[in-house]
């Protein structure tokens, strides 16, 4: 059941459009092998008409959508930090943090995309340009309003925006999941199919891969035993790091004790107390020395770094949801706030001060809920 569910997971996850076929995991725990599959002609039929509606309805739905077919899925994606904004350019420059989940023959990598973003007042005379060209392209090659692998289309905005993959780098199977430091955003953790974190340094690495497939990492993180997809930096301390994994553990690391002879960094401590694994982990954004944890075992454990030998157990544990539990995050605007995310298709938004039920719940999810995100405007 474990292993069906994590394999659903993937998918989900990872969902994207590759020549007529879709990779999937089928066992995301031990087998580690990647296969693909057909998607039966009918299901691949309902999905592009579901998406030329969607697609010819964007223009009044939304004030930007920009849209890129990426050759393989990826089960990562973030924001960098730095805005780019060209001199007399009616456009901002962001980049994005991808990864790649391939069949097991063909190279992954680390990617970062540069995103061309048009400024608000582009919009509203091409909003309804945008819209007749959607319908006059609702059967164009790739099967999905004309945007093949490669391609990218944008609704709303006259066609300024754009998505390209600038740089690639090497990595040892599928990414699961890639963050980067907040202090240095070149600095880049990525959780992987093995158990140990990769830190790599993306500006000391050229931006075409090399030919051998060789994955050079800066650092490898030990401590797991089995691989995992949380991960959070600290927004505090530089170069803190957390991961939570399969083998119920988070472990806790800080990347500056390596030295130049020694590439891998064992953690600074162990975290252990759940029972099953564990999905996701975060810091939170006002206490330097909190972080939170969620699993399989539906529990939502705090935990505070200054704990001393009390460290091995939460300062704080609840059952938050009556399946497993996919994700958490930290409100960046009330220091006692939190939300969660689980496969009883609910979000739970939490109170510090009172964990013994939850201060809200939202109930509009028609399948389990993989992530949750705050705004970091409102």
């Amino acid at each position: 059941r474990d292993r069906a569910r994590r394999a659903s997971k993937r998918r989900r996850l990872g969902d994207c459009e590759h020549a007529g076929r879709r990779s999937v995991r089928e066992d995301g725990v031990s087998k580690k092998r990647s296969e693909m599959i057909e998607v039966e002609p009918r299901e691949e039929y309902v999905i592009n008409e579901e998406y030329k509606v969607w697609k010819k309805n964007t223009p009044f739905l939304y004030d930007l959508v920009i849209t890129k077919a990426l050759e393989w899925p990826s089960l990562s994606c973030q924001w960098l930090p730095d805005v780019q904004v060209p001199s007399g350019a009616d456009y901002s420059i962001q980049q994005l943090l991808l990864g790649t989940h391939t069949s097991e023959e063909e190279q992954n990598y680390l990617m970062v995309a540069e995103v061309r973003i048009p400024a608000s007042g582009v919009a509203a005379s091409a909003a309804i340009a945008d819209a007749q060209r959607a319908e006059r392209d609702e059967t164009g090659a790739g099967g999905r309003g004309g945007t093949g692998s490669g391609q990218h289309s944008v609704f709303g905005f006259g066609g300024v925006g754009k998505v390209d993959v600038v740089q690639k780098i090497n990595h040892d199977g599928e990414v699961n999941r890639a963050r980067c430091c907040p202090q240095r955003p070149s600095l880049v953790a990525t959780k992987t199919v093995t158990a140990d974190v990769y830190v790599f340094d993306t500006q000391k690495h050229p931006l075409k891969p090399p030919p051998d497939g060789a994955c050079v990492p800066q650092l490898k993180l030990k401590g797991h035993k089995k691989e995992g997809y949380g991960l959070s930096w600290s927004p505090f301390h530089v170069g803190h790091v957390i991961s939570g994994g399969e083998d119920s553990l988070v472990c806790y690391w800080d990347v500056q004790a390596a030295t130049a002879h020694h590439k891998t960094v064992d953690p600074l401590h162990v975290f252990q107390a759940h029972s099953d694994v564990i999905e996701d982990v975060a810091f939170h954004c006002h206490q330097a020395h909190v972080f939170g944890s969620v699993g399989d075992d539906c529990m939502l454990n705090l935990w505070d770094l200054r704990a001393g030998d009390m460290r091995g157990k939460p300062m704080m544990q609840v059952k938050a949801h009556v399946k497993e539990v996919n994700c958490l995050a930290f409100s960046p605007f009330h220091e006692t706030v939190l939300v969660t995310g689980s496969a009883d298709k609910t979000v739970g938004l939490w109170d510090m001060r009172n964990l013994s039920e939850r201060a809200h719940s939202f109930e509009a999810h028609n399948d389990e809920v993989l992530q949750v995100a705050w705004s970091p405007h409102h």
